[in-house]
C-alpha cells in the first residue's frame, strides 16, 4: 500500500492525499508537479526513475488506511542532481 507522503521532497510543499499535483516514482519518492516539470525534468533524483501522478486514495479508505505524516526533505535540495539511470 502506498504511503501517500505528505510533502514534496524538494520544496516541502504540502501534498495532501487528495492532491492531483503529487508525483511519485516506484520507490514512492514524492514530489510536486511543479518541481518535477521545472527542476527534475521528469526523473526522480534519488533513483533516476520516472515520476508519475500519484493515485488518490478515496476519503472513505483513508479512515482505515491513513496517509503518512512523516515528512521527507532533501537536505541538499534538488537544484542540480546527477541522474543515476
Amino acid at each position: 500500500m502506498l504511503e501517500l507522503r505528505p510533502n514534496c521532497e524538494c520544496c516541502d510543499r504540502d501534498l495532501p492525499p487528495e492532491s492531483a499535483d503529487a508525483r511519485i516514482c516506484s520507490y514512492e519518492c514524492t514530489f510536486c508537479a511543479d518541481c518535477v516539470a521545472n527542476v527534475l525534468g521528469g526523473a526522480c533524483p534519488n533513483c533516476g526513475g520516472n515520476l508519475v501522478a500519484r493515485p488518490i486514495r478515496p476519503a472513505a479508505k483513508l479512515l482505515k488506511h491513513p496517509a503518512s505524516t512523516v515528512r521527507k526533505l532533501k537536505a541538499e535540495g534538488c537544484g542540480v542532481m546527477a541522474r543515476t539511470a
